[in-house]
């Protein structure tokens, strides 16, 4: 791998009046999730390598809550963090347009409590180099919090590769998350167990294509207790896809699937109980599936929900990132992860 450089945007997603995250914008709950009580060693830097990592922070010009740091050093993606409680699930919306083999485009709404959060690019030396997004309470630091002004908030930040809510690698794996009810995982005697956020972070670092990211889902047990289950939407260069759901505690994996919310896809027709689903798929077949990341953003202003926290494009085949904030559509950020 090349020398691992990662930036950090944080931007403070405060929505005014926003609820915590639900699975429509007629059904919310008022209550905000926990966040964890601090850093939990995920950092392999030397003391050099993670004071000029702080040292770089710095918020751009021009803004009062976006911020740039640059990464130095390893982490260790087993680095235990338990995962912390939530009374409600995450109301989000993802697809994957794969109607322009030579431009697939991955979409993706987080509906949550508004929090601050961060735009992370990573390269480990023993991985492969991504973009994600964390929503940084859970490493915390909850609203207010300003990173440049509090240096211990400020070290839990090394922390933040553990934690993806999305994410997709230099290889154009894509994966995603959300709240599915009904999940149930059994453990499988002899597997390690894994938090079910955590499992994104090895996926990106240890797999090129679904199938990999598939055969790394195999090597472990997912912890689901105290969060929402989840289930999955995986996506790569190739533009093969596939959501991986836990229906009576086993793994059922549904290849091709393009679009996932909060109901499960295995076994039922989710358009005829979810409007984001239906929808998502309806501006599929319009449109035969062609998408680029503009349009692809409109798709995802048109299930936008009170209390989306970011919209994100990914770009499998080209590497960009597009990411809406706080749903500002009018500023667009754009990354790269090569």
């Amino acid at each position: 791998m090349r020398s691992l450089l990662a930036a950090f945007v944080v931007a403070g997603l405060v929505a005014s009046g926003a609820a915590a995250c639900s699975r429509s914008d007629e059904t919310r709950v008022g209550a905000e999730a926990p966040v964890a009580a601090g850093p939990v060693g995920a950092s392999r830097q030397t003391a050099a390598e993670a004071d000029a990592t702080l040292a770089t922070l710095r918020r751009l010009p021009g803004t009062d809550d976006v911020y740039a740091m640059t990464y130095s050093g390893d982490y260790d993606d087993l680095a235990g963090v338990p995962t912390p409680p939530s009374p409600s699930p995450f109301g989000c919306s993802l697809f994957y347009a794969t109607g322009d083999a030579a431009r697939p485009v991955y979409g993706r709404n987080f509906d949550w409590d508004p929090n601050p959060a961060l735009v992370l690019h990573t390269d480990p030396p023993d991985g492969h180099a991504s973009v994600s997004i964390v929503d940084i309470s859970y490493l915390g630091l909850p609203r207010g919090v300003d990173p440049l002004a509090d240096a211990a908030a400020r070290r839990n930040l090394l922390d933040a590769p553990l934690l993806p809510f999305d994410g997709m690698n230099a290889e154009g794996l894509v994966v995603g998350l959300a709240a599915d009810d009904s999940a149930r995982a059994e453990a499988v005697p002899g597997r390690p167990t894994v938090g079910s956020v955590r499992i994104l972070r090895l996926m990106l670092d240890r797999a090129s294509t679904v199938d990999e990211a598939l055969a790394v889902l195999d090597r472990y047990n997912l912890d689901f207790d105290g969060g929402p289950p989840l289930h999955y939407l995986l996506a790569d260069a190739s533009g093969a896809s596939a959501v991986v759901e836990f229906v009576d505690g086993h793994k059922v994996v549904t290849r091709g699937a393009t679009a996932l919310t909060n109901f499960r896809v295995a076994g039922a027709d989710a358009g005829d109980v979810d409007r984001r689903y239906a929808t998502i798929q309806a501006a599929l077949a319009a449109t035969g599936g062609v998408l680029d990341w503009r349009r692809s953003m409109d798709v995802l202003r048109s299930v936008v929900q009170s209390h989306t926290r970011w919209s994100v494009t990914y770009e499998p085949r080209g590497g960009a990132v597009h990411l809406v904030a706080r749903q500002r559509w009018e500023t667009v950020h754009e990354f790269s992860v090569r």
